[in-house]
């Protein structure tokens, strides 16, 4: 009975041209976990935005390329090579969308001789179009071309004590000695995933999700962000004055969580914010979300509106304590299938 363990980032392109940044997009888009209206998927998506929207993300991916490739794939490669270096465990890397493929990565494994996979979702907060969209397209392919090995997956993160200690050593390394703010930006999703996810019929956005124990917080992104932020600010030791959480990266008019990032960048000046922390902690690896929107232009929106000092801190990537903590896990379930 041989273990192995599968992590499993968002994708990217293959390369910054514009015929590859569309295929990307449009598996991406067209998943029904991420775009879930039919007729936004099936009609708005082919007619008005895979037209356009490719070349003006093709130039936007072309600000952060590295020589080496996409950074998302890069960083998780990274990590992966150092997390096989503390295990003899087998250690493949797949991406949700593009490549290298989750069935690629199942492949891998499985010619290694492994019969039990461990599956690390690489989202720290559960969303339908983040965890439950790669837990389904792992399954799939498992039941496709895999029903010999077993999968188990990585419950999220978002208010394990060992990683909150880890997100906020890496805040606290990078913080300025004077700030007015930090902003928690996490990754934007539409209202009604929210309810969607929520089976237990108790979720009530802005009523719920400081409650204790509340039935839906399991599966309720908005609640795992705000746990995540308050954790690592009472961590940090900071006043809930000097901290704010917002959303970024919507897309479409229907109602997404608020308050959204780039008005809330414009709106600080005026509220005298002038010297801002921004960190991105729905993303473990940096990304066009975070190093094109938010280190590139969320810092140009601020300084236009009057900002004086703009410090983005980077996603955990393959911080040496980030590794040993998907490696702890990964004997810990080790041991539990012994």
């Amino acid at each position: 009975m041989k273990k192995g363990v599968l992590l499993i980032n968002l994708g990217s392109p293959d390369s910054t041209s514009t015929k590859d940044v569309r295929k990307y997009l449009h598996e991406f888009l067209t998943d029904p976990k991420v775009i879930d209206v039919w007729y936004v998927r099936n009609v708005i998506l082919p007619l008005f935005i895979l037209p356009s929207r490719p070349k003006k993300s093709a130039e936007a991916y072309k600000k952060i390329w590295w020589d080496e490739g996409s950074p998302l794939i890069v960083l998780t490669e990274r990590l992966q090579q150092k997390m096989q270096q503390k295990t003899q465990m087998p250690i493949e890397i797949a991406m949700r969308y593009a490549n290298p493929s989750i069935q690629s990565g199942l492949e891998n494994l499985d010619k290694q001789g492994c019969t039990h996979i461990f599956a690390i979702p690489l989202y720290p907060q559960y969303a339908m179009s983040t965890t439950e969209t790669v837990v389904d397209k792992t399954l799939e392919m498992q039941k496709k071309h895999f029903q010999h090995i077993s999968i188990d997956f990585m419950p999220p993160f978002y208010n394990d004590e060992a990683y909150i200690e880890i997100l906020s050593n890496s805040i606290r390394e990078h913080l300025p000695e004077e700030f007015d703010k930090i902003l928690f930006s996490y990754h934007g999703i539409p209202e009604r995933h929210i309810f969607k996810t929520d089976k237990t019929n108790t979720c009530e956005i802005g009523k719920c999700c400081f409650r204790e124990n509340n039935p839906s917080h399991d599966t309720c992104y908005r609640h795992q962000c705000y746990k995540t932020t308050e954790m690592v600010r009472k961590n940090l030791g900071i006043s809930n004055k000097k901290v704010m959480q917002s959303f970024q990266s919507r897309l479409g008019s229907d109602p997404w969580l608020q308050p959204y990032t780039d008005a809330t960048l414009e709106n600080f000046p005026g509220k005298k914010v002038e010297k801002l922390v921004a960190v991105a902690p729905a993303f473990v690896s940096d990304c066009l979300e975070t190093l094109e929107e938010i280190a590139m232009e969320g810092k140009e929106e601020f300084l236009a509106a009057g900002g004086k000092e703009f410090t983005y801190i980077p996603c955990l990537n393959e911080r040496d304590d980030f590794v040993n903590f998907l490696v702890d896990k990964s004997v810990e379930w080790e041991q539990k299938r012994l």
